[in-house]
């Protein structure tokens, strides 16, 4: 089989699609899928080069297997002996390992069985991006119907997720975005967008019950100004930069809200098969649908993290191989 393979730390440059033997299933819970698409997330990003201190895994001097890519949408070939539910030839998606290549593994109780009307494309949009967003809203932060949510950086793949979610959930959005992306935000569910260039969102005037923050770029001074007494500040994105600034800020800002506040939750999303069938449910009723900003073919892939880290994806930035079908919902 072929995969990327990042060889040494560094870049996207440092990938390489190289052959190499099928991989391996850890337990009897596993299966094999053959990917048709996949998307980039910031995982993949920060695995180019990771910080000296969470290399144990991956290999500290030069990665250990080199295989990359997470998000998963294709076809079981191999089923392990426990695993219920799933047969070969199903059309899953969910979260594997190296799924930037011709075939990945993935636990069961990390898949589903894609819906019917779904393609594949936006079905490998949505597993981490999706249930970041869900998680987030839902259980961190325990969104009610009514109630006021901020996106700010709704345009990314997360952020497109969590407007249609929290309004999926009966909430009044509102969003934060550039000129190029007012309008998808309106289309997505927003009844206020807030173009960063013309306006600054925290003097707004308006209050708000939850926060969701994936840019971290303003001062908790200001947060505080536009969240409601008991409201929920979520740290959701980290902002740019690399993972030692990106750890430092999160240190430094969950400890400045410890001592002067607001209340403020920071998560890292658990990708379950109950999560993953939520955001089904939610695709099948109309409520949610996976923004795709580009597409590459599996031999674009370093195009593809390259166009993530500029930072202006739209949406999501999805992998295809040959055999998969163009369009989202059909």
């Amino acid at each position: 089989m072929h995969a990327w393979i990042l060889e040494r730390y560094g870049s996207a440059d440092d990938l390489a699609y190289r052959e190499i033997p099928f991989p391996a299933f850890r337990d009897d819970n596993e299966v094999l899928i053959r990917v048709v698409a996949s998307s980039v997330n910031p995982v993949e990003k920060h695995a180019l080069k990771p910080m000296f201190l969470f290399r144990r895994r991956a290999g500290f001097l030069r990665p250990k297997d080199g295989r990359i890519g997470s998000d998963v949408a294709g076809r079981v070939e191999v089923v392990g002996r426990n695993v219920q539910g799933l047969h070969v030839g199903d059309e899953v998606y969910g979260v594997g390992r190296g799924s930037l290549g011709e075939f990945a593994i993935a636990d069961q109780s990390q898949v589903v069985v894609k819906p019917a009307g779904l393609s594949f494309e936006p079905a490998a949009a949505l597993p981490i991006a999706g249930v970041t967003a869900l998680q987030g809203l839902r259980d961190q932060a325990q969104l009610r119907p009514g109630q006021r949510v901020l996106v700010n950086g709704a345009s990314g793949g997360v952020g497109t997720f969590a407007v249609q979610i929290a309004k999926a959930l009966g909430a009044e959005v509102s969003a934060v975005c550039s000129t190029r992306n007012v309008d998808q935000a309106r289309s997505l569910g927003a009844v206020r967008v807030f173009d960063y260039s013309k306006e600054e969102f925290t003097e707004s005037g308006q209050r708000y019950d939850l926060i969701f923050d994936l840019q971290l770029n303003r001062p908790l001074s200001a947060i505080r100004r536009i969240l409601n007494p008991q409201g929920v500040y979520l740290m959701v994105g980290a902002g740019p930069g690399n993972v030692a600034r990106i750890v430092v800020r999160l240190l430094g800002r969950s400890l400045a809200a410890r001592i002067v506040g607001p209340r403020t939750k920071f998560y890292i999303a658990k990708i379950t098969t109950g999560e993953l069938q939520t955001l089904s449910d939610l695709v099948g009723s109309g409520r949610l649908t996976p923004v795709i900003d580009r597409s590459y073919p599996m031999n674009q892939v370093p195009d593809a993290l390259r166009y993530l880290i500029e930072g202006h994806a739209r949406g999501k930035i999805v992998i295809t191989t040959s055999d998969s079908p163009p369009g989202g919902v059909v």
